[in-house]
């Protein structure tokens, strides 16, 4: 039996981008002049030295001007890039929006680079780096900012520094097999606020899927218990649209701790802003769209594929035999995500972990007491083996 099916239309309605914010050299308080800096917990900018809060809007209010004109240059460079056509195979990624020209806002920032991973990262001026958020390096140099590619889009930090101790001590809290010293407070030696580079895909894929499906029933019938199975061949087609599909750009971060602590909530995204970088070091992507696009293509393809087979419904068992795909390639964002990144030290040997600034989510690697686990086995398996003489001892006679 054929299942039904046909064609089916999947489709986002395009969501309508806000213009982009101000360029400006760096955000002061209005009232003492001394930087102000994003509080996640408030979603505020707060000055350190006289207490006042404000709204990012009310801040970026302050410059409507340059708002305006970094608006409109924005809207100019998406309205060309809209006008490039895409080649029969589904073409190239579109990175024509991509721009290095912050204007004035580049001269209130830093680069630093890391000697000893290579991890390039930029702040703004009043932020303070000193050590690598990635390998812990005490020694991060400045650097000349030039040819910084500006972001499209960030979701702010939203979970403080205090946050990410907390969840780390959450995370060690109830795993037996962890060595006591490792629990100890002072064994974090770096905390740092990271904005992670990720290139974000729009696009749209095409195709079809042939599943092999069953469906089983079992009943009785006089003393035999029958269980009856149908097999179906299940056809499905169909178009999928996609829009800011994630891909890392960061070869620095781990790419098993970043998959982990996704997803984040992109209907959080944001116009790119330096008002949400003080305090916080932005790394600079060092994987471009082009080593990107295998990875990307595939997540793009998993989508399809996860749209065809959330349609084939009600069947105990389902197994693709078979299927083609086209990709039509789209638009890329730039994009800045929150990480916190905790470096620790144990026994001469160096732990990462690595937070979601957004959700909480923690993930990392924990050492192992060998003397916990073989002192557990060795409680457990002496009355095992105390029983086992035991029964031994029945049985003979």
């Amino acid at each position: 039996a054929r299942s039904a099916g046909g064609r089916f239309l999947v489709r986002k309605k395009k969501e309508v981008e806000p213009s982009m914010p101000a360029q400006v050299t760096n955000y002061q308080c209005p009232g003492c002049t001394g930087p102000l800096h994003f509080v996640g917990a408030s979603g505020k900018l707060e000055c350190e030295y006289c207490g006042a809060s404000y709204d990012v809007a009310e801040i970026e209010a302050l410059y409507a001007e340059k708002e305006e004109k970094a608006a409109a240059a924005q809207q100019a460079a998406e309205e060309k890039a809209a006008e490039k056509k895409e080649t029969s195979d589904g073409g190239d990624w579109d990175t024509s929006g991509f721009s290095d020209d912050w204007g004035e806002e580049g001269e209130g920032m830093k680069a630093y680079s890391c000697p000893s991973c290579g991890a390039e990262l930029i702040c703004d001026e009043s932020t303070a780096a000193t050590s690598c958020p990635y390998c812990g390096n005490p020694t991060v140099v400045p650097g000349q900012f030039a040819g910084q590619l500006k972001p499209d889009f960030i979701i702010p930090f939203k979970y403080s520094k205090e946050d990410a101790v907390k969840a780390l001590k959450e995370h060690c809290a109830g795993k037996i097999f962890l060595p006591k010293s490792f629990t100890n407070e002072n064994h974090i030696q770096k905390i740092q606020g990271i904005y992670v580079p990720f290139w974000m895909f729009d696009g749209e894929a095409e195709g079809d899927a042939h599943y092999q499906a069953t469906r089983s029933r079992t009943y009785t019938s006089g003393d035999y218990e029958i269980t009856e199975t149908r097999h179906f061949d299940v056809y499905r087609a169909g178009r999928v649209t996609f829009e800011k599909v994630p891909v890392d750009a960061s070869s620095k971060m781990p790419d098993d701790h970043m998959d982990s602590i996704e997803p984040y909530d992109y209907k959080k995204l944001k116009p790119f802003s330096t008002a949400y970088l003080p305090g916080y070091l932005a790394d600079k992507f060092d994987v471009t769209v082009e080593q990107s696009r295998e990875r990307a293509d595939q997540r793009c393809q998993g989508t399809l594929d996860a749209a065809l087979r959330s349609s084939v419904r009600g069947y105990d068992t389902c197994i693709q035999t078979g299927g083609s795909s086209s990709l039509q390639r789209g638009k890329v964002h730039y994009a800045l995500m929150p990480v916190w990144m905790l470096n620790t030290k144990w026994h001469g040997k160096d732990f990462t972990f690595a937070m979601n600034g957004q959700t909480g989510k923690l993930v990392g690697d924990l050492p192992m007491s060998w003397g916990r686990f073989l002192g557990l086995f060795a409680a457990i398996a002496a009355p095992l083996s105390i029983l086992g003489t035991i029964v031994s001892v029945l049985m003979l006679r």
